[in-house]
């Protein structure tokens, strides 16, 4: 008998439907309250990139004389560089009031939206820098970069 195939994916992508939030302060940033999330800022509609936000595991060598073969076990847990581009203002009332460089909080990115159930990523950070672009062509930006402060939880159910 055949392995049951996985179920089918409603397919998406993330413009228009993803979203992220900055947070500046959960109690519990495992399990974020409906009302800590609705406290928050929706940053998504002056996102225009976005960078990082993943963590990785490396692998350690466990050889043996026992055997030629090496196997491997799981390592430390390492967060990739992390940003995220937003558009400037003219009048200076943008990002760069609510994100100051070292100020500390939350990057909540919901893939699929933020619906009841779904589930959502909580980043705690620390903004560690906000260059502006300087580029003379396009709409000018600033790029928001953030360190993980802690493991990230990842997969949270939306309350």
């Amino acid at each position: 008998m055949p392995a049951t195939p996985i179920a089918s994916t409603s397919r998406y992508i993330p413009p228009g439907t993803t979203r992220y939030y900055w947070v500046a302060s959960i109690s519990n940033y495992q399990s974020p309250t409906r009302a800590e999330l609705n406290a928050g800022t929706d940053l998504t509609g002056e996102i225009s990139a976005v960078s990082g936000f993943a963590t990785s595991s490396d692998q350690q060598d466990t050889p043996d004389l026992g055997s030629r073969f090496v196997s491997k076990i799981p390592g430390r847990i390492q967060a990739e560089d992390s940003s995220i581009t937003m558009y400037a203002s003219s009048t200076s009332s943008d990002a760069r009031t609510l994100m100051p460089r070292d100020t500390t909080g939350y990057i909540v990115i919901l893939p699929e939206g933020d619906i009841t159930g779904q589930k959502m990523d909580v980043f705690p950070v620390k903004v560690t820098g906000v260059p502006k672009s300087r580029d003379v062509e396009n709409p000018a930006a600033m790029t928001f970069q953030f360190a993980m402060t802690r493991v990230p939880a990842e997969n949270v159910t939306i309350p």
